[in-house]
């Protein structure tokens, strides 16, 4: 190994670890100088996951999803200071300044935009109540409920080359909010870039111990030591994943596997998007734009351009034009738009895959074998110039099987939408498609032909087009993934990631049983009364604490002087005649809103305490009319308590059940209240 070489290291059992071995040479994509070398000799594959399940899993256990959520805003604060050194490798893997911040500062967002939904869509609490409570009885005495706890092993990740920082965040990002750890093992390509986000991860000191490891290098016997309460996510070619996916241990303890593989996306431009139109000009532009960023490599990128028979020679003249502009060559010059691929030998993957597609289409721009570029030389680095294809005939099989993972795309002709569709299916699976019309008709049929085929869709017009954020953007909230292909799973998504990671059990058991277990008040639970809930801090409020009001009478005059007051004088509540004609009344009511307002006016405690503010109602439905003469009586039971981060208050969410004399409910709905942690 040479002097000033450098050789990975791994991040595993709490320390930072060098192989004993000369490694493989990693190369600059643009120089072609050696930048470093790589091997996993020595790591304890099994000792790394067992780390992981005993102490990194403990310790995230015993924070809540709020808690955890706050520290991964701090470590994307923390990163989000530190992206300069990313950019910097970043550059080394051939990427443009344009791509290293899609790579990068795309995956701090999904650091921040997992914290975010953390805090708002899960609660201050280590388990997840997913859905209703489901009644099991007549009586009420034996109901049902799903929860999910986190799996007890790793997230075991196996990334791509092309998103050496965004690919770890993103699966890293919902994995630590359900409370596992990951181990990370990226593609050697540009695992120097992943090894620096890892080394500045940890050290921030923000995660707990155990949290996250590092294996940079072949992957080893790792997956032979997988339990069941393991998990694995890969992203990169449908030939690894069909491999991964028969692994001995990943099916024989039925190991959860997500897969997220590249495929062959299209991109169809309706017919009404003719030369002049703003349509046409979006579907060019972001063409041209799937096919330069990160030089073509993204598993999202547009690899057929399907277009209107009649627009054909239209498309092909106008993205010729602009791809003659895209200057290649060192991402260091500010006039490059295009750099490198991953290496030299991702160059002659792509010329292979090239020569298949020649069978059957036409070169519209580009040569394979040669291109021009600034400030590098094009042998050294692993350059490639944008390559446009043509195949007329659409139902030749290559351009919807064979996948050129650089910066190539296929147009393809159609004449119906109904051919399109078929067309589009081909692909036998995608991540993602895009429909760029301003023709709604044509964009309903085509979304709803096609999404079996896909995991996103984009419908670009001229109204979305200034906030869209593009074909091939993942979007944190959105899943992505795909069927068939692209590998049959899901990634991000929201908080459905989160619940990835977690087991989702059916507890069966009586209310009060049920309660303690999810933490949360459900209807045949026990209560208790005594001093006014409203009287009690979050610290001394518990699950269950009920107030009991009432009754109030609700005369005519009452409903009169709503409906005079409000300007809501619905015949309902103010012809006797027509009220008495509905069969649902049969005579006049009282407004609904009053029935909640009066409800309020009984359970309120007035005066100055630990309550803060009301902020909301939830789940509110009328039950049974409210006629004049009636006795409302509401019983308001404290439900969930949900202490903020970093607050001097929280939430309590409120059982409120209004019934009348007959003991019906008139009502039922959530109160949300801000409730003070101490007295003051």
């Amino acid at each position: 190994m040479g002097e000033h070489t450098t050789l990975l290291r791994s991040y595993v059992g709490g320390a930072w670890q060098t192989a004993d071995a000369e490694g493989a040479p990693l190369h600059d994509a643009v120089t072609g100088e050696e930048v470093a070398r790589i091997s996993s000799a020595g790591i304890d594959m099994a000792a790394a996951l067992e780390y992981g399940r005993r102490v990194g899993g403990p310790a995230l256990r015993e924070l809540t999803f709020h808690q955890r959520a706050a520290l991964l805003k701090a470590l994307a604060s923390y990163l989000r200071e530190h992206r300069d050194e990313l950019y910097a490798l970043s550059a080394r893997t051939g990427a443009t300044p344009g791509d290293s911040k899609f790579d990068v500062d795309g995956g701090i967002g999904t650091l921040f935009s997992y914290s975010s939904k953390g805090r708002r869509e899960l609660p201050n609490d280590t388990v997840y109540v997913d859905g209703a409570v489901e009644p099991l009885s007549k009586g009420g005495h034996f109901v049902g409920q799903h929860v999910a706890t986190p799996l007890r092993g790793v997230a075991v990740q196996i990334n791509a080359f092309n998103f050496p920082v965004w690919g770890p965040l993103e699966k890293f990002a919902p994995a630590f909010v359900a409370g596992v750890p990951s181990l990370v093992k990226p593609a050697s390509q540009t695992a120097y870039v992943t090894e620096k986000l890892v080394e500045l991860i940890i050290g921030s000191g923000l995660l707990p111990e155990g949290a996250l490891q590092l294996v940079c290098g072949g992957a080893g016997d790792l997956l032979d030591h997988l339990t069941e309460q393991d998990l694995v996510s890969f992203t990169g070619s449908a030939s690894t994943a069909a491999k991964l996916r028969t692994h001995p241990a990943i099916v024989r303890q039925a190991v959860r596997f997500n897969a997220e593989a590249d495929s062959l996306n299209c991109s169809i431009l309706g017919p009404d998007a003719t030369p002049g139109t703003p349509e046409f000009d979006l579907y060019v532009k972001q063409l041209v734009t799937e096919m330069t960023v990160k030089a073509g490599q993204k598993c999202t990128a547009i690899r057929r351009a399907f277009v209107p028979a009649t627009l054909m020679d239209d498309v092909a003249a106008a993205v010729r034009e602009r791809l003659a502009r895209v200057k290649v060559g060192n991402p260091a010059n500010p006039d490059v738009r295009m750099g490198a691929l991953a290496s030299l030998e991702q160059r002659e993957e792509v010329r292979r895959s090239l020569k298949a597609l020649l069978d059957v289409a036409t070169v519209v721009f580009g040569d394979p074998d040669h291109v021009e570029v600034i400030d590098a030389d094009a042998e050294r680095g692993a350059f490639i110039s944008p390559i446009l294809l043509r195949a007329d005939d659409p139902d030749r099989a290559e351009p919807h099987q064979v996948e050129a993972f650089g910066p190539v795309s296929t147009l393809l002709p159609y004449t119906s939408a109904e051919q399109v569709i078929d067309l589009a299916a081909r692909g036998q699976g995608s991540l993602a498609g895009s429909v760029v019309t301003g023709d709604t008709d044509f964009a309903r049929e085509v979304v709803l032909g096609v999404a079996p085929w896909h995991g996103r869709l984009l419908v670009l017009n001229a109204e979305d087009a200034a906030e869209s954020t593009g074909h091939g953007s993942p979007l944190p909230a959105l899943v992505h993934g795909g069927p068939g292909r692209a590998g049959g799973g899901e990634e991000l998504g929201g908080i459905r990631a989160v619940l990835h990671h977690m087991q989702r059990t059916a507890v069966q058991a009586s209310p009060g049983v049920l309660a303690a277990v999810t933490g949360q008040w459900v209807a045949g639970a026990p209560r208790q009364t005594g001093v006014h809930p409203f009287r009690k801090s979050l610290a001394e409020l518990k699950i269950g604490d009920t107030v009991v009001a009432g009754p109030r009478t609700v005369s005519q005059a009452d409903i009169d002087h709503f409906a005079e007051f409000t300007g809501d004088t619905f015949y309902a509540h103010t012809d006797e005649e027509a009220a008495k004609a509905n069969p649902l009344f049969g005579g006049i009511v009282a407004h609904g809103y009053l029935v909640v307002s009066f409800a309020a006016g009984l359970f309120v405690s007035p005066e100055p305490g630990p309550v803060l503010a009301n902020y909301g109602l939830e789940n509110l439905r009328f039950l049974t009319p409210v006629k004049p003469g009636d006795e409302l009586t509401v019983t308001l039971t404290a439900k969930q308590i949900t202490p903020r981060e970093n607050a001097d208050y929280g939430e309590v969410r409120w059982d409120a059940d209004v019934t009348n004399s007959d003991n019906a409910s008139v009502a039922k709905y959530d109160v949300l209240t801000l409730v003070a942690k101490e007295n003051r």
